[in-house]
């Protein structure tokens, strides 16, 4: 539909719907109370239960929870999902995600009703923020690190689908940000936190100063924060590849490197390994397992243990400056503008960079794959023959090597933000009836550089083993050693195979606005509110990795460059319809209407509606149901993504004696004694510049209820209950199919689609695994929310308040192009992150004089998981049936403060610890790293903080 005719529709169907509409003269309610304006509208109004659900986390919430950053406070509300934080050590380890938009390493996003970051739409002040960048990719979601607490007033969570009022993302909610402006005089805080036996100590340092008069109103802060890491090697199940399995599930390519190869002379096919304590072995022809030389057959006992060298929790340094100022040019017209500035310096890192060689080796690299010979003239070269992987005569299938002499691999992130803001707004009146507009104008950048120490150089590493004589000839080249075990790697030959690598993203936002809101009549229940308004948006995006990358010789996960832009054109509409209303019973009936037209340049024109009914049936209830249309444009990443790699944990169902002689491996060639290489298997990943918007239906139904005989009793002051149910449906989702669901499919189901995605080798190792991106799946998921508000009277001991929440997930489904099922369910831990079927806080306050004490308790429910690698072993609850449980947790936080007045303008002093009893998260048997799910549960063992704050 057209934007005239969508919001024609809209005016319409809301003047035809108030016909009915009835009150009598003395129903008027002639009280008048501010109107403002909530997330989930543009227009104002002075009710406190909107149509929509929308939870406020004030001020006094963010400081009684001990946390120190704006992601922390989202991602522990209970309907949030799995977002990104600095427990994870994505670089290295997870490769090139199909969204092109990097692993994020050093951000920290919001997930709501485990829907996904990207399907969550940030705002500052009502105004959206630029997207993240951390040097690996075009980051599709903002990153909450950027938005310093010290910034925040308070935090609005939108939990409903909002396109219609605020354009693509705002499907799964909203998260608006309202930052500090009244401010008279300053403020200081100092803040100091430390894990109890991890380390991973947090300081640092918030500053507020503001002030104006009757004209003018502005306030300038700074905040400055450090975290430091904390290795896997402190946390016993974060030690191993997974937990429970020793090194069994550790990599082929160590330090005394593993050598797959046919001996030409006789025929004969080895796997063996350098003995330990050897540097220049001897090979004897012909010997297989029973050797008398300076090597041994490859057993799962010589897998290297990459875990050690992993992080629990990232070190993140962030420094930002910020300011606001508001003008009055006179009582009807202001302006403002508002800058940001944020820079990060951050790390992730993984174990030293393998060297994996061969036709087996699946790094889609012909340097390592398809080109190389290591020659017999090679002076480490033990076997007297050449090594090679061109033509019919190829005869080595894998070298993995673990150049420990390098060291590990380290990837530091600098990244930079800034975003400026200016607007004018002002009011007027026609017919006595209020009306306000604004026109707002935004420009916000963020770029970042990825240094990466302790990569290779593939086509130099070709190169070195090649030909000595050919090597002579190249600047710097000499002879390289792979064979002779940890420490035979010499300076020299790393000189010349390992280069630092810098890889560069960008993201950038311009935004024009204008919005106008007011009355448009009176009528017989009160004012028809009205809001309409116009947003322009260009995004641009660019990923730039090192010039070896591009070059095809980079030994790491490659990636592809990435660039491209795009704008989108918007108008919409909303109408607050007031149906009835009597005052004298405090009863009323009002519905919204809104309707919102994009255009794209990248896909065309997208329309998206949402109707509302808000039902006071008393003073004391409230109910209310919205339905809403939304939708979600496909970033610059999942657009214009090139082809990368992503080495996915994964099982193959093929390997192993008992597994590879099933008739539907045999039908693929798997031979007899096959036995997956590596528990990580890389796959290419990439956009797609044909993509179509995601689309959505949302529905929430519920209500409010503050019992009047609660009120002001004498065991009671106020007490409120809240209950809602949500259900999203999106349509034609962005996605690529789950790798591990491919092999499954294939092997156990021979779906032409899924075998047509991967390739194997004649030794049934998987060499080749496309997963691309598409529209197509079908996400469907629904719950309830239950909360509860209750403040008791104050007495001669104190007061007492209780907050607590509770979502319950009843329904989670993803299902792909063909219509079948993902592994994603409620109460399951699948990729690294688990939608638990109940999620509850309680926070308990009390609070006397200058004294107050909080407790709260955070409880997520128990999950179940493939047990992955840990198959067959002790610690997988039931091998069977390949399944483990994850138990219940629940964490309780603790927290002491005083405030005084008798220094400065205040003082106050914080005392706390979180995970007061000291949990440990469940082990994780699926997850990727650390032997636990860093979305979902805290770091184990306590964290103790002290903060300092005064005011003057």
């Amino acid at each position: 539909m057209p934007p005239p005719c969508l919001l024609a529709a809209a005016v319409c169907a809301a003047l035809f719907l108030t016909a009915p509409a009835v009150a009598s003269a003395q129903d008027a309610d002639p009280t008048t109370l501010d109107s403002v304006t909530v997330t989930g509208s543009r227009i104002k109004q002075s009710e406190l239960e909107t149509h929509v659900p929308v939870q406020v986390l004030t001020r006094e919430d963010i400081d009684r929870s001990g946390f120190k950053s704006v992601s922390d406070i989202v991602q522990n509300l209970t309907a949030s999902g799995a977002g990104l934080n600095t427990k994870f050590n994505s670089s290295g380890n997870f490769g090139f995600p199909p969204d092109g938009g990097g692993v994020g390493a050093g951000a920290a996003t919001v997930d709501l009703r485990h829907l996904g970051p990207k399907r969550v739409l940030v705002l500052v002040d009502g105004i959206r923020w630029v997207n993240e960048s951390s040097g690996s990719g075009v980051g599709s979601a903002v990153d909450l690190n950027t938005i310093p607490l010290a910034l925040v007033d308070r935090i609005e969570v939108l939990e409903d689908g909002a396109s219609s009022i605020y354009g693509s993302d705002a499907i799964a909610g909203v998260v608006n940000i309202i930052t500090r402006k009244d401010v008279q005089g300053g403020d200081i805080e100092l803040h100091y936190g430390t894990y109890e036996d991890l380390g991973g100590d947090t300081w640092g340092a918030d500053m507020g100063y503001g002030g104006g008069n009757d004209r003018v109103q502005w306030f300038v802060g700074a905040s400055y924060f450090k975290q430091e890491e904390s290795a896997s090697s402190e946390y016993g199940p974060a030690s191993v590849p997974v937990p429970g399995t020793g090194v069994d599930n550790g990599s082929s390519a160590t330090p005394q490197g593993r050598f797959v190869f046919m001996d030409p002379n006789t025929g004969l096919t080895h796997s063996i390994t350098t003995n330990t304590g050897v540097t220049d072995p001897t090979f004897i022809p012909g010997q297989a397992c029973a050797r008398t030389d300076d090597f041994h057959c490859f057993t799962n006992a010589d897998r290297f243990n990459f875990a050690p060298f992993n992080l629990l929790l990232t070190p993140s340094e962030r420094k930002t400056v910020f300011g606001q100022v508001r003008f009055a040019f006179n009582d009807n017209v202001g302006g403002y503008v508002r800058a940001l500035y944020n820079q990060r310096d951050s790390a992730n890192q993984a174990a030293p960079e393998p060297f994996f060689l061969g036709t087996d080796a699946g790094i889609y690299n012909p340097y390592g794959e398809s080109t190389l010979v290591i020659s017999a003239l090679n002076p480490y070269n033990p076997f007297g023959f050449d090594l090679t992987t061109i033509g019919p005569d190829a005869n080595l299938f894998l070298l993995g090597r673990r150049p420990v002499e390098g060291g590990p691999r380290r990837y530091e992130q600098d990244v930079e933000t800034w975003y400026v803001a200016a607007g004018l707004d002002g009011s007027f009146s026609v017919a006595d009836r209020p009306w306000d507009w604004d026109v707002n104008v935004v420009r916000s950048e963020s770029k970042a550089e990825q240094t990466n120490y302790g990569s290779y150089n593939l086509r130099h590493i070709n190169e070195a083993l090649g030909d000595p004589a050919a090597c002579a000839t190249i600047a710097g080249c000499v002879p390289l050693n792979v064979f002779g075990g940890a420490g035979t790697i010499t300076p020299e030959m790393l000189a010349f195979i390992q280069p630092v690598v810098r890889d560069e993203s960008e993201n950038s936002l311009t935004l024009v606005s204008a919005n106008i809101t007011g009355a448009l009549m009176q009528m017989p229940a009160g004012p028809l509110g009205f809001a309409a308004g116009y947003e322009y948006r260009k995004y641009e995006g660019a990923y730039r990795p090192d010039p070896i990358t591009v070059a095809g010789e980079y030994n790491g996960v490659p990636s592809g460059p990435t660039a491209g832009e795009y704008d989108v054109n918007e108008v919409y509409a909303e109408l607050a319809v007031p149906l009835y209303a009597n005052a004298e019973r405090g009863s009323a009936l009002d519905m919204s209407i809104a309707g919102r037209y994009s255009d794209y340049s990248t896909f065309g024109g997208e329309s998206t509606g949402k109707l509302g009914l808000r039902w006071q049936v008393a003073e004391e209830l409230v109910l209310r149901g919205t339905w809403a249309q939304g939708f979600r444009a496909p970033s610059i990443g999942e657009l214009y993504g090139t082809l990368s790699r992503f080495d996915a944990t994964l099982v193959d169902p093929c390997s192993g004696p008992g597994n590879a002689v099933r008739p539907e491996c045999v039908a693929q060639g798997v031979p007899a004694d096959y036995v997956q290489t590596n528990p990580q298997i890389s796959v290419v990943t990439s956009g797609n510049a044909e993509l179509q918007p995601e689309k959505s239906r949302s529905l929430t139904l519920g209500g409010v209820w503050s019992p009047s005989f609660a009120s002001d009793a004498a065991w009671s002051e106020r007490l409120d209950l809240g209950l809602t149910f949500y259900k999203h449906t999106i349509e034609d989702a962005i996605q690529a199919p789950d790798a591990q669901v491919i092999l499954n499919r294939c092997v156990f189901d021979a779906d032409p689609f899924s075998c047509a995605s991967y390739d194997r080798s004649e030794r049934g190792q998987i060499v080749r695994f496309d997963d691309i991106l598409d529209n197509l799946g079908t996400i469907r998921t629904d719950g309830w929310d239950l909360s509860l508000g209750w403040l008791l009277p104050e007495q001669d001991w104190g007061q007492l308040r209780f907050d607590a929440k509770t979502t319950f997930v009843s329904s989670f489904e993803l299902l792909n192009e063909s219509g079948q099922a993902e592994p994603r369910a409620p109460g399951v831990e699948v990729n690294n992150s688990a939608i638990p079927e109940w999620t509850s806080s309680l926070t308990t306050q009390w609070s006397h004089g200058p004294w107050a004490l909080a407790w709260g308790m955070r409880y997520i429910g128990e999950l179940r998981e493939s047990c992955g690698g840990a198959n067959g072993y002790a610690i997988c609850d039931d091998s069977a049936a390949d399944l483990n449980r994850l138990d219940a947790t629940t964490y309780h936080d603790l927290q002491a403060s005083w405030n005084s007045d008798a220094w400065m303008r205040g003082l106050r002093v914080s005392l706390g610890v979180n995970n007061l009893t000291g949990e440990d998260p469940p082990i994780c048997l699926s997850c990727s790293l650390n032997g636990y799910d860093a979305a979902t549960y805290d770091l184990p063992g306590r964290f103790f903080y002290a903060r300092v704050g005064v005011k003057f």
